[in-house]
């Protein structure tokens, strides 16, 4: 099992599909990664040599953040739009919809289950 970015990366699949369990890797960049270091993008991760393994490795370090680097970034980013005060800084501590959905109805994913309101029955 390759290991690449701390994720153990499946040996059975495609290289291009495989790369796409590391976190801040998707179908773009794993293409990109595959065409920067010369493998085809049929190849399956068990075939490949360590050399291999090792240049993938490396070309993700040098030129993508991922993983816990880039789960950090995002979460720096969301405290510091919480502690300026701004209006998308109260929607993600208010826990509600930030980019202007509506949330009369719907909106359940960020509000979470429907509480119930006493005396509401008429």
């Amino acid at each position: 099992m390759a290991r690449i970015a701390g994720v153990n990366i499946p040996t059975n699949k495609r290289v291009e599909i495989a790369l796409r369990y590391i976190h801040g890797i998707g179908p773009a960049i794993a293409t990109e990664i595959c065409e920067k270091v010369g493998i085809s993008r049929e190849r399956r991760v068990h075939d490949l040599t360590d050399q291999e393994v090792l240049q993938i490795r490396e070309t993700i370090d040098a030129n993508y953040q991922v993983e816990g680097d880039l789960r950090r970034e995002r979460s720096q980013n969301v405290k510091r739009l919480m502690d300026m005060g701004n209006y998308r800084g109260l929607r993600h501590r208010r826990g509600l919809p930030v980019r202007g959905q509506r949330t009369h109805t719907n909106a359940r994913t960020r509000k979470g289950p429907a509480k119930a309101i006493a005396g509401k029955k008429k």
